[in-house]
């Protein structure tokens, strides 16, 4: 593939921006410029078209454009978009059906990213308990502010170490945020003995995707449950990517365990700016949208007409359109075409995946923790995603990152897809 004005213009965006983009995560090689997109596929500057399944790390659930959301968006627009005060129908419909579908939700508050999201939840969560010290998890990723901005993508030698994501971060912040090992209730136990009375919450991925797809254990989220209320604690899910993309009602309604918060975000809206926070009625009337609240919440663009008649279009074609039930097939059709083709090349990997998620992990057994990814061979990793890129199937280059598959996305891409893995593996080994 030729990437001539792909080069030329990241060239140019260097000059205007540092790096060239606008979130760090994003600077990977190949630096390619993308200007179109449709369904399943992206097209860079060039023209090449790519089959995608980056999907914006997560929101496209239905797809790139996909018209039945873009036409209610610019349906909503030609009437109203943002006042600035009390509240609009489109906001109240759009909270309606998420405290309707998602069990944690009595109330819900909109904003604009996951990452404002998990601020919110965990501020409320200090103020419920009257404590100041968090409980997450090594390899997830919660945002970027200083709260939970720490032992992310650690490096081996820093795992559950005092390992802070950026310069100018408080150590206050950083020291009142603790890190234990997902799957490892007993870890989870130790560290609120050892902190007995000072841990406000816990906030958990419930399935970690920042870090590909690793899964809980039978017992593991209900043992948060179960540690948070005998410690009179908060357990906040984080369901910005999990939320939507594997059921209306998010991870927490497949595992059957109910947190007190959520944080939601990504596929609510299918790729439109929209994020919430939500949970039990006597914890979210703490917030001082609530005349007599005592804990802040704000935000000028908060429940935009966009997000909102966005998320309402999302969520009324999940539940009248079996949007589900073909991700989750052709999901399952990818993981067992990968399994089959390693078993044919007698490669040692390990496919992991839930519903329309999917990661190709090069060792040899299934990972319970971040730990266990250590053993990932990471030069192969991004190799292979290299390599698919050039054959037009998009995945992003960097290590243990996930794979989404959309409603656009049909049986003829995972096959073609299939074929892709099985020739570029070949080239690889």
């Amino acid at each position: 593939m030729l990437n001539t004005k792909s080069k030329e213009l990241y060239e140019e965006a260097i000059k205007y921006t540092p790096g060239g983009v606008h979130t760090s995560i994003r600077n990977v090689d190949p630096h390619l410029i993308f200007t179109k997109s449709e369904g399943a596929y992206i097209y860079d500057a060039d023209g090449n078209k790519y089959v995608d399944y980056q999907s914006a790390f997560g929101p496209y659930i239905l797809g790139h454009n996909y018209k039945a959301v873009n036409d209610r968006v610019i349906e909503a627009l030609s009437t109203t978009d943002l006042y600035g005060v009390g509240t609009t129908d489109l906001e109240i419909k759009c909270a309606d059906k998420i405290t309707k579908n998602v069990p944690s939700a009595d109330q819900v508050l909109f904003c604009n990213s996951g990452s404002e999201a998990t601020y919110h939840a965990i501020r409320l969560s200090r103020a419920i308990t009257n404590r100041t010290k968090l409980i997450k998890f090594q390899g997830c990723y919660h945002g970027w502010h200083d709260y939970v901005a720490r032992n992310m993508l650690s490096t081996p030698d820093m795992i559950g170490k005092r390992d802070p994501g950026s310069a100018g971060m408080m150590d206050e912040a950083i020291d009142n945020t603790l890190i234990c090992t997902f799957n490892d209730l007993d870890d989870v136990a130790a560290t609120f003995h050892k902190n007995k009375n000072e841990v406000a919450a816990i906030i958990v991925e419930p399935i970690p995707h920042n870090i590909g797809c690793v899964l809980p254990e039978e017992g593991f989220l209900q043992g948060l449950r179960d540690l948070c209320d005998e410690n009179n604690a908060v357990l906040i899910f984080d369901e910005v990517i999990t939320g939507f993309r594997h059921d209306l009602g998010g991870f927490q309604k497949v595992a059957g365990v109910t947190p007190d918060l959520t944080t939601m975000g990504k596929a609510m809206a299918n790729g439109f700016p929209m994020a919430a926070v939500a949970g039990k009625k006597e914890y979210m009337e703490r917030y001082n949208t609530n005349p007599g609240g005592d804990v802040w919440f704000a935000g000028t663009y908060n429940g935009h007409a966009v997000g909102t008649s966005a998320t309402i279009a999302t969520m009324e074609i999940m539940e009248t359109e079996p949007v589900h039930k073909h991700i989750f097939e052709l999901g399952d059709r990818m993981r067992n075409g990968i399994r089959e083709i390693h078993e044919r090349l007698g490669m040692k990997a390990y496919v992991a995946g839930f519903g329309s998620v999917w990661t190709t992990y090069f060792m040899d057994f299934e990972p319970k923790n971040y730990t266990d990814l250590m053993k990932n061979d990471a030069e192969m990793y991004v190799s292979y995603r290299k390599k698919l890129i050039e054959r037009g199937f998009f995945k992003m280059p960097m290590n243990i990152k996930r794979n989404h598959i959309s409603y656009s996305h049909t049986k003829e891409d995972i096959d073609n897809t299939l074929q892709a893995i099985e020739d570029v593996l070949k080239e690889l080994i």
